[in-house]
């Protein structure tokens, strides 16, 4: 970790010697052309982010490289930023909020991040350790027969070290956001969520009241801009969260997360869907109604019955989510997050035997140590890519992403015993596996 972080430092004082010009052309595209104040602390990181990784920044020195910036970055008076005030024609005047210039302001938070890597790569101190629970996680997505591609996805799991967070507790986020009618709902809330999560106060006491909090929060800001810039997109969602060994998720709509334990599918939630009797019912005590136009939709509108966004639909596409938490034992598997587009072609109880098929696929033919090395090297490609290969051959015509966290090491579930859910005492280098993690 230290040679890498060393060696990404130097490049990338390199490319970035000093500040940015006034009128130079950012590096990298700011989400908005105006901020409010709140949403700054969202697509600065974002931003800073997109920047690093594109780089090829470690995760964590990614992570505290943004904090560090943003941190900066609040101190400054920011007044020189502001707008100039309009009355919007659709914008109520006592609604009105402080908005930013956004490629200003974050051609500043830009300096401030390579003023912050200047620093290190100068004055260079051991970066702080990965979280000791590392969680292998595969990712694969496809815009499938579809115009455009409405879904997004974060896996954060360095979710302490952005934000500062110094309370003794190891957390990872990972979420999934499925846009309907344009990506602008399913981008935003992508950027907000995790930063709403992180500022609940009863985060570590109730993460299921936080995350309710923090959906709440999101459609509210996203409702601001929404207003401002005419959208009229939404998203449905899911999300997870990992404290320790407490696992919160949080859903709204039919984007779905699924527990795997012991090679054993186990549900963790109940997806919303207008033909959902209860959902069924709270609309129609709404004075909405459900009706069936090729599949079941509120209003004769959506197809989803909850969601961020979807304001002309609002309160009968709720944005109030709805949380489950359960204890880690020690004995799962792994956690797989995925929108409708997976989930309405593969039934859950398919998954594991998908899962294992990837992980048994060949890998190197040399064999011996390379073998290895490559499948563990390989395996966040893998895994996801076959599931959603698998969905697009069951017929799915829809946008397709699939997250696997893995909550035991891969190559343990190779060589776990069926019948027991236990790791087998194989020949094989399982050891040396998990001594990376």
């Amino acid at each position: 970790m230290e040679e890498e972080t060393r060696s990404f430092l130097g490049r990338f004082v390199d490319e970035f010697p000093a500040a940015l010009e006034e009128d130079s052309p950012l590096p990298v595209s700011p989400l908005s052309r105006k901020v409010s104040l709140e949403e700054l602390h969202g697509e600065s990181l974002e931003l800073g982010l997109r920047l690093l990784t594109a780089r090829g920044a470690p995760a964590v020195l990614s992570a505290l490289l943004c904090q560090a910036a943003l941190s900066q970055l609040l101190q400054d008076d920011l007044s020189r930023f502001h707008c100039p005030e309009e009355t919007e024609a659709n914008q109520e005047e006592e609604q009105k909020a402080v908005l930013l210039q956004s490629e200003a302001v974050q051609r500043l938070f830009l300096n401030k991040l390579i003023d912050v890597a200047l620093a290190w790569h100068q004055n260079f101190l051991k970066p702080s350790p990965s979280p000791s629970q590392f969680r292998r996680c595969s990712v694969h997505a496809i815009k499938n027969t579809r115009r455009k591609m409405e879904d997004k996805h974060l896996a954060l799991a360095e979710f302490n070290q952005l934000f500062g967070i110094q309370d003794g507790v190891e957390r990872a986020y990972y979420a999934i956001f499925d846009g309907h009618g344009g990506v602008d709902a399913a981008t935003y809330t992508a950027t907000h969520l995790h930063v709403a999560l992180s500022k609940q106060e009863m985060l570590q006491s109730d993460a299921a009241t936080a995350f309710k909090t923090a959906f709440k929060r999101t459609d509210d800001m996203f409702r601001d801009k929404a207003k401002r810039e005419r959208l009229r997109s939404g998203t449905t969602g899911v999300a997870v969260l990992i404290q320790d060994q407490e696992l919160t998720v949080a859903w709204l709509g039919d984007s779905q997360a699924m527990l795997v334990r012991k090679g054993e599918a186990v549900t963790l939630m109940d997806p919303h869907k207008p033909e959902r009797e209860d959902e069924k019912q709270r609309i129609e005590d709404l004075g909405g109604c459900i009706t069936f136009m090729g599949c079941w939709r509120v209003n004769g509108t959506y197809a989803v019955s909850r969601a961020i966004g979807d304001f002309d639909q609002k309160p009968y596409v709720s944005g109030d989510a709805d949380c489950s938490t359960i204890q880690l034992s020690g004995d799962e598997d792994y956690v797989l997050l995925a929108c409708d587009g997976f989930f309405d072609a593969v039934n859950p109880s398919a998954v594991p035997d998908l899962v294992l098929d990837a992980l048994q696929q060949p890998g190197d033919p040399d064999g011996g140590d390379t073998q290895q090395k490559q499948s563990e090297e390989i395996i966040g490609l893998r895994v996801a890519q076959h599931l959603v290969s698998h969905a697009k051959a069951a017929g799915s015509s829809d946008n397709i992403t699939v997250m696997v966290v893995f909550l035991r090491s891969p190559m343990q579930l190779l060589s776990q015993d069926p019948t027991t859910g236990t790791a087998q005492d194989t020949e094989d280098s399982t050891s040396q596996v998990a001594a990376k993690q």
